[in-house]
């Protein structure tokens, strides 16, 4: 039986991949922690663990009608982010892929009342959080598998559980070992054009409003407690301060671990920084001993 060894609540934000002298320039000339505590969790997990395929939920690939997961047997080329073009171009970019476990999510959609379809598309885009996690985490290991799963634009915090809760079941079914990433932030809203320039610093208190502020700490707060819960259930009152994506990626990692009942501790490996208003954070997730869940009273 398949199972997920590992997760994270990953930041992806292009100032990672930006050239070190640059990052200083932005930020006052002090370093993001972002960068150091990838290449930490690199030496740490990614070069250490007993994995087989890091399946990735990229919360800036918006499909409509369905959910997607990546079904190639390999991605390579050069990649130019259409976002932000003179920050990530042409980024090499090469892995293998894991077409069976693909297809094995998708077969969970109709059980799991959703709609999943696994795509082999050797044209099909790529998308700037998944390639700048693999180029921290992924690059120069060639013998582990990098598959990603889109986020459904018409879908809401239900749909996102019900794909979740899919994922889960259909990596149980496999043979694999998987280490499972949301790439995404918490809060995300941007300063107008005009203003965005004096808040390029990563210090918190840039970050677009204080209720953002107060309610990214607030789940901060709940991951280190392993209080997914909490987090679930609150969903309305946090969509107030516009998460990005709707915290698909997030939610559908919860539900991947069992929900409500997922209660492993998180542990915040970067500071809580700032990127013109919106928040970037890394979570890391062990699987306890004891497994990735508690047996909690329903809400």
């Amino acid at each position: 039986m398949g199972e997920v060894v590992a997760a994270g609540l990953l930041s992806h934000v292009p100032t990672i991949m930006l050239p070190k002298e640059t990052r200083l320039e932005l930020n006052e000339g002090k370093e993001i922690s972002l960068v150091p505590a990838l290449e930490k969790l690199r030496r740490d997990v990614f070069d250490t663990y007993d994995y087989d395929t890091v399946l990735l939920l990229d919360s800036h690939w918006f499909t409509t009608v369905e959910f997607i997961v990546t079904a190639q047997d390999r991605r390579s080329g050069l990649f130019t982010a259409e976002e932000l073009p003179r920050g990530m171009c042409r980024i090499p970019y090469d892995w293998k892929g894991d077409p069976e476990l693909a297809h094995l999510i998708a077969a969970e959609g109709e059980p799991h009342d959703t709609w999943i379809t696994a795509n082999d598309d050797h044209y099909l885009p790529l998308y700037y959080p998944s390639v700048n996690i693999w180029s921290y985490l992924g690059k120069g290991n060639p013998d582990k598998s990098w598959i990603s799963v889109s986020v459904c634009q018409t879908a809401d915090t239900e749909d996102f559980l019900r794909v979740g809760r899919a994922i889960g079941e259909a990596i149980r079914k496999s043979d694999r070992k998987v280490i499972l990433i949301a790439t995404g932030s918490l809060s995300h809203t941007f300063y107008p054009l005009r203003e965005l320039r004096k808040h390029e610093a990563s210090d918190p208190s840039h970050i677009f409003s204080a209720e953002a502020r107060e309610a990214d700490y607030q789940r901060l707060d709940w991951f280190k407690e392993g209080r997914h819960d909490l987090v679930l259930d609150t969903m309305p009152e946090f969509l107030k301060v516009r998460p990005e994506a709707k915290f698909a990626h997030y939610v559908m990692m919860a539900a991947a671990l069992g929900e409500r009942d997922f209660s492993a501790p998180g542990m915040q490996i970067s500071d809580y920084e700032n990127s013109i208003g919106t928040s970037q954070v890394h979570v890391w997730f062990d699987r306890p001993e004891t497994g990735w869940t508690t047996r909690r009273a329903k809400a």
